[in-house]
């Protein structure tokens, strides 16, 4: 149940990118709300077994040796933020139908939303805090991409950046906290953070791991100092603004602090820093809200001051503070979401959301206005209403004592502050807005109501504001209970949602709130009509333009700085410091450890092997030395090289690494070789003035050169010569047959034993392939490598001297026969290819192998026919290639969940075939499947790269040729 709740928004996501050529927005509206009522029922479906007390648990081993696993849990709270995301992400998908134009990408629109409601589910249903930390991150980024749907503003890419760098930063805290969680408690299960919370706050890791992980709540729910993100994102739809800036997104930081509230709350640096945030937020975001000129801004810093309200809450370490936050939670979302939509509702019929524009629309809009004062009501803290039960709750709360200092002793009076000032707007939505004259000057003339289904989501909210606030009991008891006990456990305390109790002081409070939050409005009104943006004394103090300066001095001032002060555009200084670090990574455990050093003995070299050896060493020197002005010969200098140490592989047997090393050879020479062509030329005719300086480089580098090669020379000597001790090469030995199933063990470490590594590996063969592809074609060569080659030349003059003869006739003769030969070589080497696979898991060979093997044969089809002959012909679309070799690589490893058993676990056994009788099979030649697939893949895709420069030089030079002429 679990999973599919978690799978169905993903699911219909990608239907939603299936439909982006749909002109109407009712099907990918209809898809959307589908999706999302059915994972309202889900969530409806599992509250029976949590109201029983139950937790249910999906749980499939990833990595269990390093603690990661795959483990969704539902508990109370989990259940009550599952409600929360899908009920209100349903009335926003209904809403969504109505308030985006026909002229709108309406299913990206959807397919980023579904996106980020799984995301969002995510984070509640984990039960691993490192998968928490990866849903986290899934909702920076697709908040970004929602935030940026009109991307064409420049509000909407200011917010979307902003909010993907805050929010971004915070997670990557959060990730490092989490760590530090999972390295006190001994494991990154969540059941047990949330039994071991004294040995975490004794232990002296506490507070770092707490400040990592406040870093990633605060930031992600909008709290001081990190608050600013939330006012730019209103850039965003107003649908976005409704589900991810009311009821979800900013909610999860929140929702973080609360999960985590057994484990770190209660102590003293939890009570100053939570609190100092929260009550800093509460007051800032109150007193910012009443001076907005723009609807949602208003409505933006009011959540901010809400959720500074949950913040403080949670700082105080009670028990009956935990739960009025927690029933804040639901209740700021039921009527925020409301608001969100009837001010989208006011800029959708209006065409401005500025509310100096905006005066006396109740006579246009009496039902939308009548839904907007009730929810406007709810969030002042008007009595028979949802958000007047937790303000009591917290007003309760802000006067007791809970710890002795100046925070605990102001509470009190900065509540009672900020509801006066909460109240003050909330009046000032509805009067300003609502009464006085009739507009006048307005984008769309005649206003009116909207269409009913576009209001329907706004009237249920306001009716669950209603009923919640009359009959808090009955109706919201229930839930909220479960939610309660599922955080707090035996700690839960006696708590009453009674609507009446009586003249005590909260009351006193809430009286004082409404009253002075009125006068205040009355008194301001006329200032409030004509002001500017932005609170007076705090004006200019934004946000925006701080996060813009930090930004600038980070990214550009500081990164010029390092890049004059140790960054180069020159190769060479890379790679010494790459080699120099490399050495010194490689030096300092041997240093460390106490590495003794042995003499050298040559006793037992075979003179045949040294003579291979001297033979490799004198082609790498030559190599070296020729590269400069020679890099034609260099290249077969070089493969020499490698021929080298492919029968350094034979002669110490080892097939695999032989037949790898000889494929890579042959693959990595013709690409180079068909990259040299458009490199600048190097003549020897250049006089250069050495200096002092740059003998001293040279020098400098020939040094660390030695002594790099003279150290890795020592180790590989202490390796081959030095006991073998007791280590993992053992284990792969004796069980690459029983429990891989297959004889060679190389093969079967690769995609077996270390199928995870491979994963990855393949992963950045596929991301470096797409790199290359992308440089390239926007790669333009150097002037001096424009003209066609001197022999080429000299070719073209020979055939057009020779009335009989076409320029290009003398290399098609040239090529004539072994081009006939690659042609006919290609369905061998094909065959040859599959062979190499289908050994691969008992015998040398393999996936990678028979991927280069394939890709060899492509390459001699673009060797004998050239670029355009090729791919007239070969029907091979390298991405689809690449894409399917790691969805099936991918796929193989989640087929074992299914069976219950960890990521890419490998079965094998032997089947009957007829006539031919038992054939060993193995899951492992799926994914080796997938490796193949993706090598070759990637190989074309660069050969297509490189292939495709000729092609663009040829069109260059005919507009050269035809400019030529007209002159």
């Amino acid at each position: 149940m679990l999973l599919i709740l978690l799978v169905l928004p993903f699911f219909g996501s990608l239907v939603s990118i299936f439909l982006l050529n749909t002109p109407s927005r009712t099907l990918p509206s209809w898809a959307a709300g589908s999706v999302a009522f059915l994972s309202l029922l889900v969530v409806a479906a599992a509250y029976p077994a949590i109201y029983d007390g139950e937790v249910l648990r999906f749980h499939v081993e990833w990595v269990p040796q390093l603690g990661l696993d795959f483990t969704l849990r539902m508990d109370g709270f989990a259940w009550l933020f599952s409600a929360l995301i899908t009920s209100i992400g349903f009335l926003v998908v209904v809403y969504a139908r109505y308030y985006m134009s026909e002229d709108d990408p309406v299913p990206r629109f959807f397919s980023f939303f579904l996106a980020f409601m799984g995301a969002m589910l995510g984070i509640v249903l984990s039960g691993n805090v490192i998968l928490l930390s990866v849903f986290w991150e899934l909702t920076s980024i697709f908040s970004f991409l929602l935030i940026s749907y009109w991307h064409n503003t420049a509000a909407a890419r200011d917010g979307a950046r902003m909010a993907l760098t805050v929010t971004g930063i915070g997670g990557f805290c959060l990730l490092i906290g989490l760590l530090l969680l999972g390295n006190i408690v001994g494991s990154y299960d969540l059941d047990k953070i949330l039994e071991s919370g004294d040995i975490i706050r004794g232990h002296s890791l506490y507070l770092p791991a707490l400040i990592f992980i406040l870093l990633g709540a605060l930031t992600k729910s909008a709290q001081f100092p990190f608050h600013f993100w939330l006012p730019n994102a209103m850039a965003a739809p107003t649908p976005v603004s409704a589900f991810l800036h009311s009821a979800t997104m900013v909610k999860a930081g929140v929702f973080l602090l609360a999960r985590l509230w057994p484990a770190l709350a209660g102590t003293y640096e939890w009570f100053w820093i939570v609190g100092a945030a929260g009550i800093i937020t509460l007051l800032l975001g109150a007193y910012f809200a009443m001076f907005q000129q723009d609807l949602k801004g208003l409505l933006a810093y009011s959540t901010i001051s809400h959720l500074g309200l949950i913040t403080t809450l949670l700082s105080l370490g009670s028990p009956l503070a935990t739960v009025a936050a927690i029933f804040h939670m639901v209740n700021h979302a039921t009527f925020k979401a409301s608001l969100f939509m009837a001010a989208g509702i006011i800029d959708h019929e209006t065409g401005t959301r500025d509310m100096r524009r905006l005066s006396g629309l109740f006579r246009f809009l009496p039902i939308t206005g009548t839904l907007a004062m009730v929810a406007s009501a709810a969030m002042a803290g008007v009595p028979l209403l949802n958000g007047f039960l937790s303000k009591e709750m917290f007003f309760a709360e802000a006067v007791e004592t809970h710890a002795d200092s100046i925070l605990d002793r102001i509470l009190p009076y900065v509540a009672t502050l900020a509801s006066a000032f909460s109240v003050t707007y909330s009046l000032r939505f509805i009067h300003t807005v609502f009464f006085g004259p009739a507009p006048s000057d307005l984008p769309k003339e005649k206003p009116h109501e909207p269409p009913h289904w576009m209001r329907f989501p706004v009237e249920f909210l306001v009716v669950s504001c209603l009923i919640v606030g009359i009959v808090p009991a009955i109706s919201i008891g229930p839930f909220l209970h479960t939610a309660v006990v599922s955080v707090l456990g035996a700690d839960t305390p006696e708590y009453s949602l009674a609507v009446w109790h009586g003249f005590n002081l909260p009351l006193m409070m809430s009286i004082t709130a409404l009253l002075g939050g009125a006068a205040l409005y009355f008194v301001l009104k006329d200032y409030f009509a004509t002001c500017e943006d932005g609170p007076p004394i705090l004006r200019r103090l934004k946000g925006q333009r701080i996060f813009e300066r930090i930004l600038v001095e980070v990214s550009w001032r500081w990164a010029r700085l390092a890049e004059q002060r140790v960054g180069t555009r020159n190769l060479q200084p890379q790679l010494r410091w790459v080699v120099a670090t490399g050495f010194l990574a490689g030096l300092l455990p041997l240093y460390l450890s106490g590495f003794e050093t042995r003499p050298f003995v040559f006793s037992g070299v075979d003179p045949r092997f040294a003579a291979i050896w001297l033979l490799g060493i004198a082609l790498a020197v030559g190599t070296a030395y020729l590269a400069k002005y020679h890099r034609l010969a260099a290249l077969v200098t070089l493969g020499g090289v490698g021929l080298i140490v492919c029968v350094s592989f034979v002669w110490l047997s080892a097939p695999d690494l032989a037949i790898t090393q000889l494929l890579v050879e042959i693959v990595t020479t013709v690409l180079i070789l068909l990259g040299l062509r458009w490199l600048p030329k190097r003549m020897h005719g250049v006089d250069e003035a050495i200096t002092l300086r740059a003998r001293f480089r040279r020098f400098r580098d020939l040094a660390l050169a030695i002594v790099c090669g003279i150290g890795m020379t020592f180790i590989s000597y202490a390796v081959m010569t030095m006991p073998v001790p007791d280590a993992i090469a053992n284990y792969f030995l004796e069980n690459a047959y029983s429990e891989g199933g297959g004889r060679n063990v190389v093969n079967v470490i690769l995609v077996d034993f270390r199928g995870f590594d491979t994963l990855g590996e393949i992963t950045v063969l596929g991301v470096v392939a797409l790199t290359v592809y992308a440089l390239l074609r926007r790669f333009r060569p150097a002037p001096d490598s424009m003209d066609m080659p001197e022999q080429q030349q000299i070719q073209n003059r020979f055939d057009e001297e020779r009335p009989e003869r076409s320029a290009g006739d003398t290399v098609r003769d040239y090529l004539l026969v072994p081009s006939v030969i690659m042609q006919w070589m290609f369905p061998v080497v094909i065959t040859f290819a599959v062979y190499i696979f289908l050994r691969g898991h008992d015998m040398p060979g393999g996936g990678f192998s028979a991927g280069l093997t394939l890709s060899i044969a492509f390459l001699l089809q673009y060797l004998a026919g050239g670029t355009r002959w090729a791919e007239d012909r070969i029907r091979i679309l390298p991405l689809r290639w690449m894409g399917a070799g790691l969805l099936t690589a991918a796929a193989t490893g989640i087929g074992a969940w299914f069976l219950g058993y960890p990521f890419l676990t490998s079965h094998f056994q032997y089947i009957e075939l007829p006539l031919i009788g038992k054939v060993p099979a193995a899951t492992a030649l799926l994914f080796d499947l997938g490796v193949f697939s993706l090598v070759v893949g990637s190989t074309v895709l660069i050969l297509v790269a490189l292939a495709h420069q000729s092609i663009r030089i040829n069109r260059l030079r005919a507009i050269d040729a035809e400019k030529g002429r007209e002159a």
